[in-house]
């Protein structure tokens, strides 16, 4: 069964989410570190859920305009497998995830932010998906 995984990119970290394209249900899977090591943990996690689709965070401004951070996003997809990769619009997913984590009321980490935010971009993605 193919998965579809997500990206949210920060220069820091890369909060990473998936959903199987049956049941369509994305869910937090892990921050990842956008370090030396990051090309190598992305690729295992591609291998060991079998991902054919990745949904790429696209951050814009609040009038849409492209930025510094949209420009580092894109370049930073270069290195993901062409075939793979989509780009989906990443407006306010961040903000949308911290005032979640803070909802529940217990302690998190800046990485939960990152996976939470992933989800929420996937979640866009397969809505957008369902009318298209």
């Amino acid at each position: 069964m193919n998965s579809i995984l997500s990206l949210d990119v920060g220069e820091s970290r890369v909060g990473v989410a998936i959903a199987n394209r049956i049941a369509r249900l994305a869910n937090p899977l892990t921050t990842l570190n956008n370090d030396d090591g990051f090309w190598a943990e992305l690729d295992k996690i591609i291998q060991a859920e079998s991902v054919d689709l990745i949904v790429v965070g696209l951050p814009r401004n609040l009038s849409g305009d492209e930025t510094a951070q949209t420009t580092y996003v894109r370049k930073f997809a270069e290195n993901l497998p062409k075939d793979m990769v989509v780009f989906q619009d990443e407006a306010l997913t961040s903000i949308k995830a911290e005032a979640e984590l803070n909802k529940r009321g217990k302690p998190y980490a800046k990485g939960d932010i990152d996976s939470l935010a992933a989800t929420y971009i996937l979640e866009d993605y397969l809505t957008g998906q369902e009318y298209a």
